[in-house]
């Protein structure tokens, strides 16, 4: 694999999409990025910067909110996807993991891994074998199998719903907000458990999250979204030295912390806009 995670095929491809809501709010304006096979690729930036958004585009979830992709195109293996309903999506390879961790919550947790596989049509057996994988990866799930989801924590929710779209088969997962509201060792831990689905089973993920700080550790490449912009993109590593970023999003600059106060001055100054 090349250098910071990227190889030479891109599995997905957006190609300057814009996104409105409700026939007149401009959400995207004119993003583009691609995923490259067997990577994680990050989408970055503060809240309402348009990285949910650009998740629910490429899993044509927007029509549910009222939202559409009026220019651009999204591509998978090269072809349009855009007009495809979800559930064809996960047949082609692609699933959104939701953000706020959605689970049956009346469902047990191991129902809740079982109505992943629902549309494979795969025998028993092969549904068994991706079970044991998913509880190899969350031991804790094994442990609260019988338990009902809603009575779990939030971060067993999480791993719920990521087990739920591991049992799917993907080959590319769309994570959204994966540490919103957990306890920093359950952010370290489940970015750990990425990282490990990546490297030993080679699944591909783009993953949007506001907590910069962890995204650019575990991520081979980056995106920052600012007002349904990229402003910014490249390997993590040199995401994570960039001044700019270490300034604005890590805060952090060559005198030591910024204050919130100081660190929010960069909605006026954007020198990489400049």
């Amino acid at each position: 694999m090349p250098k910071d995670g990227q190889t030479e095929e891109n599995l997905l491809e957006v190609n300057n999409i814009e996104v409105i809501y409700n026939h007149v709010i401009l959400v995207l304006k004119g993003v583009s990025l691609s995923v490259p096979k067997g990577g994680i690729t990050a989408l970055l930036g503060g809240n309402g910067a348009g990285k949910t958004t650009t998740l629910k585009a490429i899993s044509n979830l927007l029509k549910s909110e009222r939202g559409e992709v009026t220019k651009g195109n999204i591509r998978y293996r090269g072809e349009r996807v855009q007009d495809l309903v979800p559930s064809d999506l996960v047949k082609k390879g692609v699933i959104q993991v939701m953000e706020g961790r959605h689970c049956f919550e009346h469902l047990t947790v191991e129902e809740n891994l079982l109505t992943g596989a629902y549309t494979r049509g795969s025998s028993r057996g092969e549904i068994e074998k991706d079970l044991d994988l998913v509880y190899t990866y969350f031991p804790r799930l094994k442990e609260r199998r019988r338990s009902q989801a809603g009575y779990t924590s939030g971060g067993e929710q999480q791993m719920v719903a990521i087990g739920r779209a591991l049992m799917s088969r993907p080959e590319t997962i769309l994570l959204d907000e994966p540490s919103m509201g957990l306890a920093p060792q359950l952010v370290e831990q489940i970015f750990g458990i990425v990282k490990s689905l990546n490297e030993d089973q080679g699944y591909t993920f783009l993953l949007a999250e506001q907590n910069t700080n962890v995204a650019l550790r575990f991520a081979h490449y980056g995106y920052i979204l600012e007002n349904g912009r990229v402003v910014m993109d490249g390997p993590a590593k040199e995401l994570r030295e960039n001044p700019d970023v270490k300034e604005f999003y890590l805060g952090m600059s060559e005198e030591g912390r910024k204050s919130f106060r100081d660190v929010r001055s960069y909605r006026r100054r954007k020198r990489w806009l400049s």
